[in-house]
């Protein structure tokens, strides 16, 4: 087939130049309509949520709004998990779907299931809506409305807001891309009817009436029409307000014939809505932000592009002094990534031209394989194109020319060299019949070297296939890489089978290279050292592949030290900070706040603009509280730096700047790494600690004893406990029973307050096309203070008013800030931020601190979100992935060579280049990442593409030699070349990313790393290595049998020494392994530690105060010379002294407690080990058992076919001895995975890792019942907490005792006679408001009598429980006592008269079955009892409770 296609190909030379320009006509058509990002969008599939209802507290938002929603979401189809956050007025709930779901079948899914949850919101608490179709990367453009210098007392904050809402946001709305423009800032104008309450009430007239008089005279009607002569006239009532004169002349009532107006009980005119977010830039106050939003899948530098030219079209339709001014522009990113695309690709480009020309020594040749390089990537670009992969930093990114053009290199090269061969051959031939000849070898060198070349190039493609089946963000950050690496290895393939034979025929010259030729000289000098050094190889098998395998096991070692992250963060340019400020911050304070910080960020040279997102948007798919923000800090090119060198360098600069700001926390990103964080984790951090539980207090005080727990640790920057508390409230709690009085109810009440306080809107006002809320609410005087809340008037049915105060209880109080849940459960998250250092390490150190110090309270659990879920998602995913693709490179192997020793030979170039991938890793001090995973596969399926070449030429070779040996050492040199090229090709045109620091280089330097590191060491390995077992495996003079395993055996080791376990000299006694237990468990190594503590704080008992040393000037204190005295002292405060002796007691019986504690732990560590112990021996009894039977029921199946073959019994026997002997497998298998966990839970308590071998000994278990309970160490402990509770009391009624307060001192002055004068002053402080005190001594007193009757509850079950443990060991012994006397004598006898009478025909089949399971019955039973037995007896020994 691939003959046919090179052989039509060199002969239809025309048709093949057509389709070479058609193909670079569509691959630069394709280049100029693809899509370009920065990175590819690894967004999960979610839809937001939103419900809006601006005055429910955050409780009542997660009851009436969250709960309703996330009840209707959870059964839909597809939902892979549920986040919702309620905070004040807000409800967001996201919905993450399956990606096959697609992008618009959720969406409808969960229209119609919005509709139901509806009917579940009480009727005004708010609609939930859908959020904008938009993702992470959906935030393309950012742009403040700024007022130009001199118009800046013309436009206030509303009409900036105006002119955003009605000039900029119409205009820029129906943008192709564009899903959305958002609008965050300034105030919303309305307008605004403020009633003043007094009046109402002097007037008799309910709020109520006011809004009922303004609805109703504010509307349209329409009269259908009427036709008068020819024509028809339409009637229409036009009752709209349109100014504010209209809105104070709407009559209220009519009270003995005079009207009362709205502008007799209230001021009209312009107002505002309450706002929950504001905007504030580069110190200048405040602004307004518009935030324009890209639909999912759009083309980011298209659709931003159109932004950019509708701005231009704006401008000139904006008022005067007006400018937009764009200060976050995702182009600039994607400029910059595209730049270090183009970068990568030309230097790779020229490197491997540079490469193959120089190794090559023909400039012809290395021409043709370069003209491969431009069209295999115009191939990729027209089928990304086709199948719509976006071009971006990973698609396009890790394209290496070298990888590409192997084919390409081998094929030319044997061409090439074959041409040199036929020189003389051409000489006298004419042009004509010299280019049939060069035909027939373009054709024969095509077609045999492009059998090796599209094999190896085949094993490239199927290496991709794992990456191609990942999902979830490393699936969406990979997978554009290996469709584009796929794609340009595919046009590699069909240009080695029609591009290169023909372009060989016609350009390379046959003219043989001189001895000066440069490449002829290269070659040959490296062969000088070459042959030796394989020489030396073949004769020192043995130290080649010890030598491998030692550099193997190192490189393990080494791998295992190194950390690992989820993927190298990307520097996007841009900060993101994020100061933390007290929950229930005013707005107002807030902005006062982030404007000072960002006069302090505008001082540094490298900040360009700093704009600040403050609390919600007008669409909240971002919902922070008002005292929450996001500060942009946008930056000035490098070039332009000059303070510091590096991002990390100038973040602590401004963390140092900003430290004048005291009692603030601030945490440092960058904006799509901050969106993308939590739109897919729901949080903003690398790391999220969540504490996940019922009780908000609870989960708040766990999470803060975790945030204070892992402050230290090595690399956890910005350790920040989201703010879930703390919200001021003002509390309404109504009196039913005065409201039932009066005649009122509830409804009327809140409409009051929603109406008065918060404002509702009465209808609409249009000026133009712009249309804004009419609203009623109390003036701002009447609406500051809680004193105004219970002066609210409430009209009654019967006339007259009562204030609000009558009717409820009004008053101050703290309530939840924020609820967050995930899948349905609240949760309380610590964010932390990693720097210098990786993630997986800090992760560890967080985990292990968390296990070990923290006290999770029962019903409560800790989990890890951010990058570190996605990296333990990966992970697991490439668990999977590089075994198979591994698995797959063996499979093509056997294929092509249908030998599985010579597959295994080229397999050993993987482990062999893992080396070098590793060592170039741990070299550069990189930690291994998702990026060097993927590295790795793709390495492996080029790591034996040499192996291949290699082989091939070998077993071409064999039918020309004698000697293997030097056969191999004739067969290496001849193939030197073209090994070296293509590995030296593919490892350099990796190089320019491996050290690029351009903008994205982060992501991909990691995965050229391992490719450049692994094709070094499999190059250098292989050319030594591969040959050594070839000549192993396949020399002539007679091998035996055990030499050959000998070898296999030595490759095995090569390639799977990663895989070798520590082996366990001896079996392990019940004895020994509790010994183990208690030296290397972990948990009695913490309590120990614990106990170290206790003792440790018994020092704290002598905690006298500090000692004031002072210096005194007293001008009233005149020395006898005249002049006044300077005073030196020392004074000391000391407590009753018998308070440190209490003190002291109560901490010694602190540390008895401990010590009792840590007593109990080893009790309770020694039962649970034996009790594993003794699990594990009961399964393998089984398991022995089972075997036993197995091996009975197989002889019965064998007999019983026999018998039915010559007839002697029927097909009903024969099916009942299978299926007996089936039902004895399953069992067989049940107890062996039983075994398997118990054996896992032993090694857990052991903290062992490794194989584990136990003794089969039998275990003799003694009874051991404790007689006086007092000896318990918990009995023990809680004597010891009667002690200290005790000395607590002591300590407490003895700090009523007077304090002693002792000053020494001197004085003296520096005029002439100066006398010293020495003094003292004792005195004593007594405790004359001791309510307080009074108030401890009795909490103890309590506490001391609470311990006592724990203590004896606790002995009574210790009591209780042991009577019980007896009584069944009772029962248990005489089972036992039975089946030792009588059972076993009887199982024995059933089995063998069973197995002899059916064998001689007394019974038949069924007999003999019921007669077996009796027999296995009575074993079976004797077992379970004997293991409850054995645990009877541990609990005993152990009881604890």
């Amino acid at each position: 087939m691939l003959d046919r296609i090179i052989q039509w190909s060199i002969g239809n030379k025309l048709i093949i130049s057509i389709f070479i320009a058609a193909w670079i006509g569509f691959g630069v058509f394709a280049l100029s309509n693809l899509p370009i990002g920065a990175v590819p969008d690894i967004t999960s599939n979610q839809i937001q949520v939103i419900t809006t209802s601006r005055n429910l507290a955050t409780e009542d938002v997660e009851k009436y709004l969250t709960y309703p929603v996330e009840l209707e979401m959870a059964n839909l189809p597809g939902v892979v998990e549920i986040r919702s956050i309620s905070k004040f007025g807000l409800s967001v709930v996201t919905i993450v779907f399956e990606d096959k779901m697609g992008t618009y079948l959720p969406r409808q899914l969960v229209a119609e299931r919005i509709k139901i949850a509806e009917e579940g919101i009480p009727e005004g608490f708010g609609s939930p809506v859908m959020g904008p179709i938009s993702t992470g990367l959906g935030e393309i453009f950012q742009y403040v409305i700024d007022v130009e210098p001199g118009f800046e007392t013309e436009y206030d904050i509303t009409d900036l807001r105006t002119i955003q809402d009605w000039v900029v946001r119409r205009q820029l709305s129906g943008i192709e891309g564009v899903v959305e423009v958002n609008t965050w800032g300034g105030f919303l104008k309305q307008y605004e009817v403020a009633i003043n309450p007094e009046r109402l009430k002097g007037m008799q007239i309910d709020i109520a009436e006011v809004y009922h008089a303004m609805e109703m005279n504010n509307s349209i009607a329409g009269g259908g029409y009427i036709e008068k002569t020819n024509e028809s006239f339409f009637i229409r009532g036009e009752g709209l307000v349109s100014s504010l004169e209209d809105i104070g002349n709407i009559v209220v009532e009519v009270r003995n014939g005079s009207p009362i107006y709205i502008r007799d009980i209230a001021e009209v005119g312009f107002g505002h809505a309450n706002r929950f977010g504001a905007i504030t830039a580069n110190g200048e106050g405040e602004k307004v932000l518009g935030q324009v939003m890209m639909l999912k899948g759009a083309d980011s530098k298209g659709t931003i592009d159109r932004v950019k030219e509708r701005l231009e079209e704006i401008k000139p339709s904006l008022p005067e002094g007006i400018v937009i001014n764009g200060f976050l522009d995702r182009s600039e990113l994607i400029g910059k990534t595209t730049f270090t695309i183009a970068e990568n690709l030309i230097l790779g480009c020229l490197i491997v031209v540079f490469v193959v020309v120089l190794l090559l020594g023909n400039f012809r040749s290395g021409l043709v394989v370069a003209s491969v390089i431009p069209l295999s990537l115009l191939f990729a670009l027209s089928m990304m194109y086709i199948f719509g992969v976006d071009a971006n930093l990973m698609s396009l990114g890790a394209i290496d020319f070298g990888i590409i053009i192997d084919g390409a290199v081998i094929i030319v090269e044997f061409i090439a060299f074959q041409f040199t061969r036929a020189d003389h051959q051409l000489a006298g031939l004419s042009k004509a019949q010299k280019q049939v000849k060069k035909d027939e070898i373009s054709f024969t060198g095509a077609s045999k070297m492009m059998h090796s070349a599209i094999f190896g190039q085949i094993i490239i493609i199927i290496v991709f296939i794992p990456i191609l089946s990942l999902t979830g963000v490393e699936g969406k950050m990979f997978r554009p890489m290996a469709e584009v690496f796929s794609f340009a290895l595919i046009g590699a393939m069909i240009l080695g089978l029609t591009y290169v034979p023909v372009v060989s025929s016609l350009f390379l010259k046959t003219t043989p290279p001189g001895p000066k030729n440069i490449s002829t000289r290269i070659i040959n000098g490296l062969n000088k050292v070459y042959e030796p050094a394989i020489t030396w190889a073949l004769d020192h098998t043995k130290a080649v592949l010890v030598t491998a395998s030692g550099l193997l096991v190192g490189t393990i070692l080494i791998f295992s030290t190194m950390g690992s992250e989820f993927v190298p963060t990307l520097d996007e340019g841009d900060f993101v900070i994020q100061p933390f400020l007290k929950t229930g911050t005013t707005l107002t304070n807030t902005v006062e706040t982030i404007t000072e910080i960002e006069k302090i960020l505008k001082q540094f040279p490298e900040v360009n603009q700093v704009v600040t997102r403050i609390g919600a948007a007008e669409i909240p798919t971002d919902p922070m509280s008002m005292e929450e923000s996001d500060v942009i800090v946008t930056l000035k090119p490098r070039s332009e730096w000059t303070t510091v060198d590096t991002k990390d360098e100038l973040a602590e600069k401004f963390k140092e700047a900003l430290g004048i700001i005291p009692g603030m926390e601030y945490e440092f990103t960058q904006p799509i790494e901050m969106r993308f964080n939590e739109l897919i984790t729901g949080v903003r951090a690398d790391l999220a600690i969540k504490v996940f539980g019922e009780d908000l207090d609870v989960l708040l005080s766990t999470a803060e004893e975790i945030e204070a727990a892992i402050q230290g640790v090595e690399g956890a920057a910005d350790i920040v406990m989201e703010k879930v508390d703390g919200l001021p409230q003002m509390k309404i709690e109504y009196n039913r029973g005065k409201i039932a009085k009066f005649g009122l109810n509830i409804s009327d009440l809140n409409e009051v307050v929603t109406m008065g306080f918060a404002g509702m809107s009465a209808g609409k006002v249009f000026e133009g096309e712009k249309q804004f809320d009419l609203v009623v609410r109390f003036a701002e005087p009447f609406r500051k203070d809680i004193r105004h809340l219970e002066q609210a008037s409430i009209q009654l049915p019967n006339g007259g008013s009562v204030p609000l105060s009558e009717l409820a209880t009004i008053s101050y109080t703290k309530g939840p800030a924020k609820i967050s849940r995930d899948n349905t459960q609240r949760r309380v998250v610590i964010g932390v931020n990693v720097r210098n250092r990786d993630l997986q390490s800090v992760v560890d150190d967080v985990q292990a601190i968390v296990a070990n110090h923290i006290d999770i309270p029962e019903g409560y659990r800790v989990d890890y979100g951010g990058q570190f879920e996605n990296l333990q998602q990966a992970r697991n995913r490439l668990m999977i992935a590089v075994p198979i693709a591994l698995f797959l490179i063996f499979v093509l192997l056997y294929f092509a060579f249908s030998s599985s020793r010579d597959a295994l030979m080229i397999y050993s170039a993987i482990p062999l280049s893992a080396i070098g991938g590793v060592l170039l890793l741990w070299a550069r001090d990189m930690p291994f990442s998702i990026s060097a995973g993927v590295g790795f596969i793709a390495l492996f399926g080029i790591a034996v593409l040499n192996g291949i070449v290699l082989i091939e030429h070998f077993k071409s070779m064999e039918s020309h030699y004698i000697d293997i040996k030097d056969l191999v050492i004739k067969g290496a040199k001849e193939r030197l070349r073209p090994v070296l090229l293509t590995a030296s090709a593919a490892a350099l045109g990796f190089l320019p990313m491996a050290i690029s620091n351009s903008a994205g280089a982060e992501v991909q330097r990691p995965l050229a790393t391992v490719v450049v590191g692994g094709l070094i060491s499999a190059t250098f390995l292989t050319l030594i290595v591969l040959p050594v077992l070839y000549v192993l495996f396949k020399r002539k003079s007679g091998s035996s049998l055990a030499s050959s395993k000998k070898i296999l055996t030595s490759l095995v080791l090569i390639v799977m020494v990663s895989f070798a376990g520590n082996a366990q000299e001896s079996p392990l006694t019940l004895e020994q392994a509790v010994d183990i237990g208690m030296e290397r468990n972990l948990t009695i190594k913490a309590a120990d530690k614990s106990l170290e503590i206790a003792n440790a704080k018994i020092g704290q008992g002598w905690n006298l105060d500090k000692t004031n040393v002072y210096y005194a000037v007293d001008k009233n204190d005149i020395a006898e010379n005249g002049v006044y005295n300077r005073r030196w002292g020392i004074s000391q405060s000391i407590a009753f002294p018998t308070l440190y002796g209490a003190q002291k007691n109560a901490l010694e019986a602190g540390a008895e407690m401990q010590l009792r504690q840590f007593e109990l732990q080893k009790r309770k560590l020694q039962g649970e080990i034996s009790k594993v112990f003794i699990e594990v021996r009961y399964w393998q009894e089984l398991i022995e058992n089972y075997e036993y039977l197995d091996s009975l029921y197989a002889e019965f199946s064998r007999a019983a076919s026999r018998k039915f073959e010559t007839g002697e019994s029927n097909y009903l026997e024969k099916l009942t001895a299978e299926g007996k002997r089936q039902e004895i497998k399953l069992k067989k298998s049940e107890a062996n995975e039983n075994y398997l966990m118990a054996m896992d839970q032993l090694k857990l308590v052991l903290n062992w890792e490794g194989d584990l071998m136990l003794s089969t000994d039998e275990i003799d278990l003694d009874v051991s019942i404790m007689e006086d309970w007092s000896t318990h160490p918990g009995v023990g402990y809680y004597e010891s907490a009667v002690s200290q509770s005790q000395f607590q009391i002591q300590s407490e009624k003895r700090k009523l005792l007077p304090d002693i307060n002792l000053d020494v001192f001197r004085g003296t002055n520096p005029g002439e006679n100066a006398k010293v004068y020495p003094g003292f002053q004792a005195g004593i402080s007594l405790p004359l408001f001791f309510g307080a005190q009074k108030s401890h001594v009795k909490s103890s007193e309590f506490q001391q009598q609470k311990i006592q009757l724990e203590a004896e509850q606790y002995r009574n079950q210790l009591e209780n429980r042991s009577q019980q443990l007896q009584r069944q060991l009772d029962q248990n012994t005489r089972v036992i006592d039975y089946y030792e006397a009588e059972g076993e004598t009887l199982s024995l006898q059933i089995l063998q008269q069973a197995q002899r009478s059916y064998q001689e025909g007394e019974i038949d089949f069924l007999q003999y079955v019921q007669l077996m399971e009796n027999s296995r019955t009575i074993t079976l039973q004797y077992l379970q009892s004997k293991f409850a037995y054995q645990q009877t007896i541990l609990d005993i020994n152990y009881l604890l409770n």
